[in-house]
């Protein structure tokens, strides 16, 4: 295990297709001085937790493809983009609740350096949040990405990520299934899994590549926390207002009006369940 840490200040990336040796955070041997190498799939994480990482994926045939640098792996640390003396990176939620959310401010310059020289196309290279209200993930998703040139991947931790930022830089919500977990590093190092082995030279011929195969309740309403306006776009009004009927009336409708677009399955059960009562 590396002892080394990189206390600098973040730096503008190379263009994609460089050869640039930069130290990364990183918890194993094989994961230190990582370059950018043509034509090598490379994932980006960008997380408050860079140790939790290769994780399993540098174990069996995703580690050996990892160490043979068939595909490449970056983690980038949330709180070296923090506010202040203590680099925080959250505040508590707009309209009021329990728990925290992440902060656009920090979360974008985050998502800045991540992005900075790949592609624009989001085909060649997706932008992706993991998020429970998100489209779930499926082996057709996992064949898309894995055709892409990378990926950047967000951890959601808390309550998530203020919503101005999905809006702002047009992210994919991604879940890994209809479950809540503590953060998004182990979905994503579950949906890593599932698009690297499709990569060729991860598998070998010992193994096929199969195909796809294939509840109640809502999905969560939108987030915001602080600045109270980011980038143009402020908080909805009726969060401000302090008037909590209000708020959970808006939240309610939010939460029906995004589970019905995205979760047509979830809202039959929703609508089945309520004429039942």
């Amino acid at each position: 295990m590396s002892d080394e840490s990189d206390s600098t200040a973040p730096k503008p990336m190379k263009s994609h297709g460089r050869l640039a040796v930069r130290p990364t955070v990183a918890p194993r041997e094989l994961m230190t001085n990582t370059p950018d190498l043509m034509g090598v799939w490379k994932a980006k994480i960008i997380t408050l937790f860079p140790e939790a990482f290769p994780g399993v994926l540098g174990e069996s045939l995703t580690g050996k493809a990892l160490q043979e640098g068939t595909w490449q792996l970056e983690q980038i640390h949330l709180r070296e983009f923090g506010e202040g003396k203590h680099r925080n990176v959250d505040d508590t939620p707009a309209g009021g609740g329990a728990g925290m959310v992440l902060r656009p401010d920090v979360m974008g310059r985050a998502i800045d350096f991540a992005m900075n020289g790949t592609p624009p196309n989001r085909e060649d290279w997706p932008l992706v949040y993991l998020s429970p209200r998100g489209k779930r993930f499926d082996q057709a998703t996992a064949k898309r990405w894995s055709k892409a040139r990378g990926i950047t991947m967000i951890c959601g931790r808390f309550e998530g990520v203020d919503d101005r930022v999905l809006f702002h830089y047009g992210i994919e919500e991604v879940s890994l299934g209809d479950f809540v977990l503590t953060g998004g590093e182990i979905a994503a190092q579950a949906m890593i899994d599932a698009t690297v082995r499709l990569l060729p030279g991860v598998l070998g011929n010992a193994e096929s590549i199969e195909d796809e195969s294939h509840s109640n309740g809502l999905l969560e309403h939108p987030q915001f926390t602080k600045p109270a306006e980011w980038r143009g776009m402020p908080i909805p009004e009726v969060l401000m207002s302090g008037h909590h009927g209000k708020i959970a009336e808006w939240r309610q409708k939010m939460s029906e009006k995004i589970t019905r677009e995205r979760r047509p399955d979830m809202w039959a059960a929703y609508e089945a369940e309520k004429s039942n009562k």
